[in-house]
């Protein structure tokens, strides 16, 4: 394989994306740093095809990253290949306010045709190629320029093992018959809603208990204005305020400003500051959450009961054991949720449709109705629908001596 020296003319980019447009499939993967920034600073670009690789510097000045990003988002004729990509997606809709399109992510790939649910891609590249991967360079300042040969060989090397085994995935997932599994775990991928904020939702990640509407106003007022203020300052919003901090103004809102200074986890300057001001003005003005927008109370699932929970631990058990047979990532087939919520009655599922159904609903389902059972055969648990057992007729019981008489003729018992 070609590698390309680091990229950081327009020119270059242009002629580099011009030949891989050619190609059916480009690896991508991107270097950033985002523990001081609320938006990820994307400090490098790695892309490569079966025959050539290049590190692309986005930092470079004077660069133009517009035909890169149309082959991301505009080409439908290269799939990208990612692994473990949403962070890689989140930024380039933050730059484009698109998905690349059309997507494949081989940690979701794996789930459909291992055990391993959220294989890494050290683990990755070790379990298809047989390669142990350098971690030295993963945890450097990627913004810092010039960049080392060290830093580069590494990022090039992260799409280039990628785009050697993306085809022996696909090729096994031909082989079982499971892509079809995948469309809409990589539909999800590649839905851009999955990646743009919502201050107005930003509350619904806050750990919150209880359900009075006052308090949840006030956590939702909070989360949007901390949001917007994070987003403004590019800061993470940790620095603007803490979960715990939010949650607490939240639940026992101060009365003055001068009463911020009391507040656990605040700097005593907010009790005259402007941003300050701003949190008051916000207190101020919540409204009541709605009921419409209330969480649901079945945030534990459906009641189950200790019958049902004993069920949904039988189901738990039966996705094991399922798993194992087919070699396939339990998660992939359904949750935790679902099972309890199978167990509570429920039957409009996602488990209970399409491939899943096939492969694991129909039994969940025949368990939770009785008709399937487990049995120990040889030492190992398997599954047993009731249907399929044959039961023999009982026997007569032998004749033993303490059935006879002295003349050797059997007793006859006759009630008095």
């Amino acid at each position: 394989m070609k590698i390309h020296p680091l990229i950081t003319t327009t020119e270059a980019l242009s002629d580099l994306c011009a030949r891989l447009a050619k190609s059916d499939f480009v690896a991508v993967d991107t270097e950033f740093m985002r523990e001081n920034t609320y938006w990820p600073e994307l400090c490098l670009v790695q892309i490569a095809n079966s025959e050539e690789a290049a590190a692309i510097d986005p930092m470079a000045p004077g660069i133009d990253l517009a035909p890169l990003l149309d082959l991301m988002c505009d080409n439908e004729d290269v799939l990208k290949i990612f692994h473990a990509g949403s962070q890689d997606v989140e930024i380039i809709v933050n730059l484009t306010g698109k998905t690349p399109h059309p997507i494949f992510d081989t940690q979701i790939a794996m789930m459909a045709i291992s055990q391993s649910e959220q294989i890494g891609y050290a683990n990755l590249v070790e379990t298809w190629i047989g390669l142990t991967i350098d971690k030295g360079a993963r945890f450097t300042d990627w913004s810092r320029r010039p960049l080392s040969e060290r830093q580069i060989e590494y990022a090039i090397g992260d799409v280039t093992h990628l785009a050697g085994i993306f085809p022996r995935i696909l090729k096994k997932l031909i082989k079982t018959g499971r892509g079809g599994w995948l469309d809409a775990e990589m539909e999800k991928l590649a839905d851009p809603a999955n990646y743009l904020t919502d201050p107005a939702a930003a509350w619904k990640r806050i750990r919150q208990s209880g359900r009075n509407p006052q308090v949840l106003g006030r956590m939702k007022a909070l989360a949007a204005w901390r949001e917007s203020e994070a987003q403004h300052k590019n800061i993470p919003r940790g620095r603007i305020m803490r979960d715990e901090t939010l949650a607490d103004i939240a639940s026992h809102p101060p009365k003055t400003q001068a009463d911020l200074a009391k507040v656990r986890g605040l700097s005593p300057a907010w009790k005259d500051n402007d941003i300050g001001k701003r949190l008051m003005k916000v207190l101020a003005e919540a409204e009541p959450l709605p009921k419409s927008e209330m969480p649901e109370k079945a945030a534990q699932g459906a009641p189950l009961g200790r019958e049902g929970a004993l069920v949904a631990d039988l189901l738990k058990l039966l996705l094991k054991i399922r798993a194992r047979e087919i070699d396939v990532a339990p998660r992939l087939l359904t949750r935790a949720d679902e099972m309890e919520a199978l167990a509570a009655g429920v039957r409009e599922l996602p488990v209970l449709e399409g491939w899943r159904y096939e492969v694991f609903g129909k039994d969940a389902l025949d368990l939770v109705e009785g008709k399937l059972a487990f049995a120990v055969e040889k030492g190992k648990l398997k599954m047993t629908h009731i249907d399929d057992v044959v039961v023999a007729e009982p026997s007569a019981p032998a004749e033993t001596d303490a059935d006879l008489d002295t003349d050797g003729e059997p007793d006859t018992l006759v009630a008095e």
